[in-house]
């Protein structure tokens, strides 16, 4: 699985903490993230078939498919 580092601000990751452990729902900080990246993506999905902009394998063009919409706006 391939790796990647990101920034994040310490009220975020405080919050995110909150969620992880012996009392939380996740096991550690990379399950809480990957959880949340895949709920993203979901609602995200949701949003670009509700607007016909989704096909089967995904956005339905090149540069939707790097998070440019076709219009220049913004769903979320």
């Amino acid at each position: 699985m391939p790796k990647v580092s990101v920034d994040i601000p310490e009220e975020l990751l405080d919050d995110l903490d909150r969620h992880v452990g012996d009392d939380g729902k996740f096991v550690n900080r990379s399950d809480a993230i990957r959880a949340s990246i895949r709920k993203t993506l979901d609602l995200l999905d949701e949003i670009d078939d509700r607007h016909g902009r989704l096909d089967e394998n995904g956005p339905s063009s090149e540069e939707e498919a790097e998070g440019n919409p076709k219009d220049g706006s913004e769903d979320a």
